[in-house]
């Protein structure tokens, strides 16, 4: 592939289309779950389609169908056309709270051309070409906290010679995976809607209408200070070097590391608990182990966010607008991954996320704002972790603008991480693509790992 870098065509700013003052007024305090996400880079994720086909007779340009519908959307979710905002407390300097202001001042959409690149340019390298991470996507090079002068949602639709990548940006304190996708779902509806005809924009409604109001003002504090100190102390260094693959996982591979996961944990038939993400998140927790070449006696850690909208009595809505995960930690010996089946690595998990209790969530939040703790990024201990981004449940497939459905997804540069994942609903139902993000040598030796790469589908 030429090293071609996109032209950017237009930057444009998209306001909610019928945004109404008593939005334009709302603030919206930020809870522990958005406050934690602070320091890192907004939520990064693409969208690869082969390119639309418009006869004589559609006048209509795809490019601006895409920012009328985007404007639409807004209107659901405003927060994302608002910006962060902070508020000095009078009687303790040193403190600072966050909060949404809801002004309306846009987000950002940008339009790009790759005149050289191809959909097979990106499909077909074993490993994920550095152009789609580093050129298409927005807000590289941004953290969180930056949302006080930059859009909340930034947009960046590059056209390829045959194909078209939607690039979205999301400020991770505004929303989690599941709000990110939720609003991808529903842009993609008002657009799929309305892309061959000439509907009323303001007419359209969503399936999955977001639930804005944040929970947590049931709690006994809505505004939370954290200490300037935390903020100021953030530091932007660049990681190692880093390589991704995708590793695509069929539905018939899933389901055998499934069955020898259980028979190795020895759970009974009738009492399945080792899902199938487990399994898979197992297995290449154990081949990752392996190709790092970890001290036996070292640690090693798997990290997850755990969803908590279901923990809660009355569970918190699906469609919550906002962060609603808890971290969760695996930790073990890496000679205890290598000598134990995937069966007995995953039952570890289960026991993990079994702990995120309704009253653990509330203690954890509860001694959060007793003690705030920005999460980071710290590279110098990362060849012993595992993080997780992203999970199999959200409807990326689904995401059909009018012209087709999506072919690949993809993750951009920010937070980038020596041995961060991202698991993803693979385009075969059942199946899942799970995108690795480690060191060159680890992840070559990782693909000649044959006992790793019989389960996985090339």
């Amino acid at each position: 592939m030429e090293n071609n870098s996109p032209r950017v065509i237009s930057i444009s700013k998209i306001k909610a289309l019928a945004h109404q003052e008593s939005t334009q007024s709302q603030r919206i305090n930020l809870t522990p779950h958005d406050l934690g996400q602070l320091l890192l880079a907004p939520i990064q994720r693409g969208l690869l389609y082969h390119k639309p086909i418009l006869n004589s007779s559609q006048s209509k340009n795809f490019i601006e169908h895409l920012k009328s519908t985007l404007s639409r959307t807004l209107d659901f979710f405003f927060p994302l056309a608002g910006r962060l905002a902070t508020a000095t407390d009078h009687d303790n300097s040193n403190t600072v709270s966050f909060f949404i202001d809801c002004n309306n001042a846009g987000a950002e959409f940008a339009h790009a051309i790759a005149e050289n690149v191809t959909v097979s340019d990106i499909l077909e390298p074993i490993y994920v070409p550095d152009i789609v991470p580093n050129m298409f996507f927005p807000l590289n090079g941004v953290v969180n906290y930056d949302g006080v002068s930059y859009p909340l949602l930034a947009v960046q639709v590059t056209e390829l010679v045959d194909g078209v990548f939607i690039g979205l940006a999301i400020n991770h304190s505004v929303a989690d995976g599941a709000a990110f996708w939720n609003f991808v779902n529903s842009w993609s509806e008002i657009s799929r809607k309305t892309y061959h005809n000439d509907n009323n924009l303001n007419d359209q409604i969503i399936s999955k209408p977001p639930v804005i109001e944040h929970w947590f003002r049931n709690c006994s504090y809505s505004v939370i200070k954290i200490p300037l100190s935390l903020i100021e102390t953030d530091h932007r260094d660049d990681p190692p070097m880093l390589k991704k693959r995708i590793f695509h996982f069929s539905k018939e591979n899933i389901l055998g590391l499934k069955e020898k996961a259980n028979i190795e944990a020895k759970v009974d038939n009738n009492n399945n608990k080792i899902s199938s993400l487990q399994s898979v998140i197992a297995h290449i927790w154990k081949s990752l182990t392996l190709n790092r070449n970890l001290d036996p006696q070292e640690d090693t850690f798997y990290c997850l966010p755990i969803g908590v909208r279901s923990r809660f009595d009355p569970p918190i809505p699906e469609t919550y607008f906002g962060n609603a995960t808890q971290a969760g930690v695996v930790t073990m010996k890496a000679r205890d991954i290598l000598k134990s089946g995937i069966g007995y690595i995953a039952r570890e998990m289960n026991k993990m996320i079994e702990r995120c209790t309704e009253e653990n969530v509330r203690n954890n939040l509860e001694d959060w704002i007793k003690n705030p703790n920005l999460i980071k990024l710290a590279h110098g201990i990362s060849r012993k972790v595992m993080l997780a981004s992203s999970l199999m449940r959200f409807d990326v497939y689904g995401n059909d603008f009018g012209w087709g459905k999506p072919i690949a997804v993809r993750s951009g540069h920010g937070n980038r991480f020596d041995g961060l994942i991202a698991v993803y609903p693979g385009p075969e139902q059942g199946s899942l693509d799970v995108e690795v993000c480690v060191l060159h040598d680890v992840l070559q030796a990782m693909g000649s790992d044959s006992q790793f790469m019989d389960f996985v589908t090339l």
